[in-house]
């Protein structure tokens, strides 16, 4: 019995003629994903970055060479919004992980370029980060992966 199981415990005893199952699942989402961002932290924290930084260089280097985007695209491919995108990037333009250069396309907007700083960030950190999501993902089967890929993608649509 977890903590989610207590709880829903608890309610049944206290409200029983409430159907509290839902609770099940979203108490155990929610717990689960607090742990799983405690533990990718961590392993940004042993690199000196954090998860924001390390998902806007992620994002430029998964675009190929020359590594760019505009502020929109990147807040539209990073699923974050523009005047976080803009906090961000001032901070790791500061770190020279980033350049901002005028958009050819649009006189007045700006590209986004990942600098060789940035790469090599981005190079050191994924493989870690990566065996920190394997270490998470454990306790499940490859099997059970692949379902919980598929059931997650039906309750974030798009995401």
């Amino acid at each position: 019995m977890d903590r989610v199981d207590r709880i829903l415990e608890q309610w049944a005893r206290e409200r029983p003629g409430l159907d509290v199952t839902p609770m099940a699942v979203i108490g155990r989402l929610g717990r689960a994903a607090a742990a799983v961002d405690a533990r990718l932290a961590a392993t940004f924290a042993r690199h000196g970055i954090d998860a924001a930084t390390f998902d806007v260089l992620a994002t430029l280097t998964r675009q190929g060479k020359p590594y760019e985007l505009t502020p929109a695209e990147l807040a539209a491919d990073a699923m974050i919004t523009s005047s976080a995108v803009a906090q961000r990037l001032n901070r790791l333009e500061g770190l020279g992980y980033v350049s901002r250069h005028p958009d050819p396309a649009d006189g007045r907007g700006k590209i986004v370029r990942l600098t060789p700083k940035g790469l090599q960030v981005v190079e050191r950190v994924l493989p870690d980060h990566l065996e920190t999501e394997r270490a998470v993902l454990a306790p499940l089967t490859e099997s059970e992966r692949s379902q919980l890929a598929v059931l997650l993608s039906r309750l974030a649509p798009g995401g």
